[in-house]
């Protein structure tokens, strides 16, 4: 067994024990526990990453227990990418974080580490019943993180999201016994043979399959299961709203996943539900576009994008093909590092706006107009995919990807939601650094270092645009071994196992 697999659950894991008795101790010894821990993070991602670009599907057995009832962690192509993603995220979040956030708090570092643990958790599991698990570590630990520092509208954005999804965990284990009292197990892997051996008609699988989608989109806030997102990200400090950015996305890993290894759409549960996916697509990205251009400050303006990437990445996998699937994975990994660092930036904008924040009104001028104008051109050209930045290469891979005919929804509601994002971001651009005549200063300017974390995130745009090709390539190759799932189910279940 591959040892290197259960890595990515233990140090965050371990280091969120640690910290919970170091919560006594020194702020410095907090921060440099969580900093190495969050940091050991990106150099195991790099390391997945290589070894599941060899093709290989690695499976590890938590106590060596064969399906139904072990417990499985799976690596591959798409597992390691969300991996690397999350780390390089997670890295930037924590060393914004340390410049004032996590004082707000002496259990902020445990907390995030628990976030990792259920972030990381959900990628590599192999099992339905652990996914559940991890989602409910996100819930516990996304509820905390967003309460940090306290005030009645973030209170009232948590209670909001919380109670959605204990709403949402309790439909999951609804489908999860439909699921075990029509096939038996819960294993993905075993799953997926079991359920194509079933009749096309089954009620019990066609039912938790649609129960699935609901709890999948509410996770991904897809149309009507949006409303918690934007007030819990607007809401939330800067730090833990870029970590948040990657959470929309384990409910899109986790409908991608499921939707091509137990219920593709060639079964009969699968193809009621690959019929559904483009029209939530388009719904939501109107809806995302609506939110965007209503929002009267900085902060709901990037939460609203976030509804609007999920609805593009939500078209790509509705696409069903090789293409589409592939140009929905390098436009995720582009969104949520660019979204990451836009709520970093938004984070310095409005501290250097004094009580003004981040509101779309005149108000006054920041201390360092230059470096983070700059930067918000950047992070604005990105999100709103206007070329040569990796936004709009996303877009064009998904255009692209798009069949022949019948797909004019998908280029109207693309092109649309770019403008309507550009728009918005500019909008607010030239109200936040151009509207501030007559206006004295208020805040105080950031240190060097604070950028850092920022520069990195904005900065990916420009990595995946100089790396298109070497990224597709992998991009492609992770779709075309998701649209191959024996070689996932092979890598799990051995001759004995197997029904």
């Amino acid at each position: 067994m591959n040892h290197w697999l259960i890595a990515p659950l233990l140090v965050p894991l371990t280091a969120s024990v640690a910290l919970l008795f170091a919560t006594g101790g020194s702020p410095a010894l907090r921060r440099t526990l969580s900093l190495a821990a969050t940091a050991a993070l990106l150099p195991l991602a790099i390391l997945l990453v290589l070894q599941a670009d060899s093709g290989a599907v690695c499976s590890y057995r938590l106590g060596d227990w064969p399906p139904p009832f072990g417990i499985v962690l799976v690596l591959d192509r798409l597992s390691a990418l969300l991996l690397l993603v999350t780390a390089v995220l997670a890295c930037c979040s924590l060393l914004a974080a340390i410049h004032g956030e996590d004082r707000r708090g002496r259990h902020f570092h445990p907390l995030f580490q628990l976030q990792l643990v259920g972030l990381n958790g959900a990628f590599l599991t192999g099992d339905l019943f652990n996914l559940f698990v991890f989602f409910e570590i996100l819930l516990l630990a996304s509820f905390a993180l967003a309460l940090h520092g306290h005030g009645r509208e973030r209170t009232r954005a948590g209670l909001h999201y919380t109670v959605v999804n204990l709403a949402g965990s309790s439909l999951f284990l609804v489908a999860l016994g439909l699921l075990y009292a029509a096939a038996g197990t819960l294993t993905m892997a075993d799953l997926a043979v079991r359920v194509a051996a079933a009749p096309a008609d089954d009620l019990l699988l066609h039912t938790a399959a649609l129960l699935l989608l609901v709890v999948f989109g509410l996770k991904a806030a897809l149309l009507p299961l949006h409303l918690w997102l934007p007030g819990l990200y607007a809401e939330s400090g800067g730090a833990v709203a870029a970590l948040f950015a990657i959470m929309t996305k384990v409910g899109l890993y986790a409908l991608l996943r499921v939707f091509t290894l137990i219920f593709p759409a060639s079964t009969g549960a699968g193809g009621a539900v690959a019929a559904l996916l483009p029209w939530l697509a388009l719904l939501t990205l109107a809806a995302g576009a609506v939110g965007v251009l209503g929002s009267r400050g900085l902060r709901l303006v990037i939460a609203w994008q976030v509804v609007v990437s999920a609805g593009m990445l939500l078209a790509g996998i509705g696409l069903g093909n090789l293409a589409g699937i592939s140009a929905a994975l390098y436009y995720l990994a582009h969104t949520t590092l660019v979204t990451g660092g836009l709520f970093l930036l938004t984070e310095l904008i409005s501290t250097q706006r004094g009580t003004t924040g981040d509101r779309l009104e005149p108000g006054p001028p920041v201390r360092q107009p230059t470096l983070l104008g700059g930067l918000y051109l950047l992070g604005a050209m990105a999100a709103a995919g206007t070329p040569p930045l990796s936004g709009f290469i996303g877009k064009v891979l998904l255009l692209r990807a798009a069949p022949a005919g019948g797909t004019a929804w998908l280029w109207a509601v693309v092109l649309t939601a770019g403008l309507v994002a550009l728009v918005a971001l500019s909008r607010a651009g030239s109200t936040l650094f151009w509207k501030t005549e007559g206006l004295r200063a208020e805040g105080g300017g950031a240190r060097p270092l604070a950028f850092a974390p920022v520069v990195v995130l904005l900065g990916a745009a420009v990595v995946l645009t100089v790396c298109a090709g070497p990224v597709t390539r992998y991009t492609e190759a992770t779709a075309a071994q998701l649209l191959a799932p024996a070689g996932y189910t092979g890598a799990v279940l051995t001759r004995e196992d197997r029904p």
